[in-house]
């Protein structure tokens, strides 16, 4: 029997703009590789077929992946509005016949390990022991079967999160269609699962290493650091110039020049056919994406350049996330620290949000140009193809 994976990729994320403003969530990219791949390559071997639902930008995740991504078919289903997660699934029912099939979030990242212990039961789910449950869906669980489930509860009822990959069967359909919408105004697939656990076993496995998850740009930071993290050995495939120093862990991909008198402390990824220095410093947790260029006595540290992100000399980038096709003048400072100490607050949807973080630096979409000797307050936002004047103070948001 053929195994089948249905990854939901439909959805218009506005709690990540400026950077899907432009392009789909799934397709930001942590340690240089777009999210959704990673469940892609953990899928291989586990399933001969990809269910893949689109619909915000779909014509980017179809360029990106084909119809066969390294020997697994790819099938593009659309949903044409974006009710939801259960109606997502309710897309690709006609494609999907009877037995059972993975269910994936695709601006999340599975580790494989997991999806295959998933897979050791006839219908299950993953879960995650979280200290703040009251920020997640959580599972209510008995003798390690779903019992219940309640979203974001005020008072304790358990501390098991919902991480968003199922193992399911056609059974799950008839309660999907029962559904009515939740008070955010969608289908929801785990009001469908929990239904469906009264009547069947649903097995809750605790995730081991976790997954990550990106809901905010902030996450992209986190995330990308746990890859770094996992990297074992270095990899150096571009040209590294007398002078240079490259200390731990860093991947430098093919055609990238490192040129004499830069620093780079990894763990650190930079991409191929980037030109990098002199007289840099690379600090760890940064990935620098491809055909990128770092000038003079640049510092960056624990950040994201999504690619072709051109950054003029003597400037400083910290905690921060760049998307693609940047150009920032020189002596441009992102402050990633409140002169108070404070917790970082941004703005999400127009509503202060806080980031719970005591460094965060900048956001930045896809185009935008900053003029020379701008200086960004810590938290900020600047929206697709803006620009700053020379000399700017960006004390809001620019959109």
């Amino acid at each position: 029997m053929i195994m089948k994976a249905v990854i939901f990729a439909a959805g218009k994320s506005t709690r990540t703009y400026p950077l899907t403003v432009t392009r789909p969530k799934v397709l930001l990219k942590l340690a240089n590789k777009p999210i959704i791949q990673y469940n892609l390559d953990n899928l291989r071997g586990l399933v001969d077929e990809v269910i893949m639902i689109v619909g915000y930008r779909k014509e980017m995740i179809r360029e990106a992946f084909g119809d066969d991504y390294k020997g697994m078919k790819i099938k593009y289903v659309e949903q044409e509005n974006q009710l939801g997660t259960a109606h997502a699934l309710a897309t690709a029912e006609p494609h999907l016949g009877k037995g059972r099939f993975l269910v994936v979030m695709g601006d999340d990242v599975y580790y494989r390990e997991n999806m295959k212990r998933l897979l050791d039961y006839e219908l299950s789910l993953l879960v995650q022991k979280v200290k703040v449950p009251q920020r997640f869906g959580v599972w209510v669980i008995e003798d390690g079967f779903v019992k219940g489930f309640a979203e974001k509860p005020e008072r304790f009822v358990s501390d098991m999160a919902n991480c968003g990959l199922y193992v399911l069967d056609e059974r799950v359909f008839p309660y999907i269609k029962k559904l009515e919408k939740s008070v955010r105004g969608e289908y929801e697939l785990n009001e469908a699962v929990n239904e469906l656990a009264k009547k069947a076993g649903v097995k809750a496995v605790e995730a081991n290493k976790g997954w990550l998850s990106v809901g905010y740009p902030w996450d992209i930071i986190d995330s990308n650091r746990r890859i770094l993290e996992e990297i074992t050995e270095p990899s150096i495939r571009g040209e590294v110039e007398e002078g240079a120093t490259i200390k731990g862990n860093v991947i430098i991909g093919e055609g990238t020049l490192i040129r004499s008198g830069s620093y780079i402390d990894g763990p650190v990824v930079i991409g191929k056919n980037c030109d990098i220095g002199p007289n840099c410093f690379i600090r760890p947790f940064t990935t620098i994406g491809d055909n990128s260029r770092i000038g003079n006595a640049v510092e960056i540290k624990n950040s994201v350049l999504m690619g072709k992100v051109r950054i003029g000399h003597l400037s400083y980038f910290g905690d921060s996330v760049l998307g693609f096709d940047i150009n920032i003048g020189a002596g441009t400072i992102i402050a990633n620290l409140r002169h108070d100490n404070r917790e970082i607050e941004t703005y999400i949807k127009g509503e202060i949000t806080p980031t719970y973080r005591r460094k965060f630096g900048t956001v930045m979409g896809d185009g935008v140009h900053t003029g020379i000797n701008t200086s960004i307050y810590p938290g900020r936002k600047i929206w697709p193809h803006k620009t700053t004047l020379p000399g700017e103070v960006v004390e809001r948001d620019v959109a």
